[in-house]
Parts: C-alpha cells; structure tokens; sequence
C-alpha cells in the first residue's frame, strides 16, 4: 500500500482545510486508516480514524471541530478540519493498518496562523 496525503497550507484561526490521502496499491489489505500529527517538539498523536465499517474515532482536540471520511470508490481518506486553532499548527500524517502492518504517507504541513 502506498499514500499520498495533500492540502495542507497557512490558514487564519477560525479558518477550515481539508485534507485527501489518496491509497494505491494492494488496498484491500487495508483494516483501518486515520489521520496522525506531529508538532514541533512533540510526540505523533493520533488525530482520527476510520475503520473499514465506517466506524470513526476522534482525539479530544478533535472532536466537534474535524470530520474524517472515506470515499471507497477513490480509495481516499479526508480529513476536514473545522475552526482550526494556532495549536491544531503540525505536519499530518495519513497512515493504513493493513493486515501486513502500518503503513504511513508523507506529511503535510498545516500551519494555524493570522
């Protein structure tokens, strides 16, 4: 399995992005897919999730505020994000679990700033 995450960019607080991971490869190895990020100095934590059921899971910052989708027929993921806030400022990440283990995309820079 191979991703490809895009739409990041510099947004004003109160401002909305949308993420896409786009999946390529052997998908149907795919268990579950999510959005991780990583600010400056900290540790990757796990942003949303979503199982091949359409079950979703969202971290506390999260909750409210991000949407994470999956449109199957595209093999894609999105992420939209909501009232950002300078704090929700990190490098994303798309990542698969796959019955071969996880796999992650590239990141893509969001920066939360007026």
């Amino acid at each position: 399995v191979q991703l490809q995450a895009c739409g990041g960019g510099l947004v004003q607080p109160g401002g909305s992005l949308r993420l896409s991971c786009a999946a390529s490869g052997s998908v149907f190895s795919i268990r579950r897919m999510g959005w991780y990020r990583q600010a400056p100095g900290k540790q990757r934590e796990l942003v949303a999730s979503i199982y091949n059921g359409g079950t979703t899971g969202y971290a506390d910052s999260a909750k409210g505020r991000f949407t994470i989708s999956r449109d199957n027929a595209k093999n894609t993921m999105y992420l939209q994000m909501d009232s950002l806030k300078p704090e929700d400022t990190a490098v994303y990440y798309c990542n698969a679990l796959t019955s071969m283990g996880n796999v992650w995309g590239q990141g893509t820079q969001v920066t939360v700033s007026s």
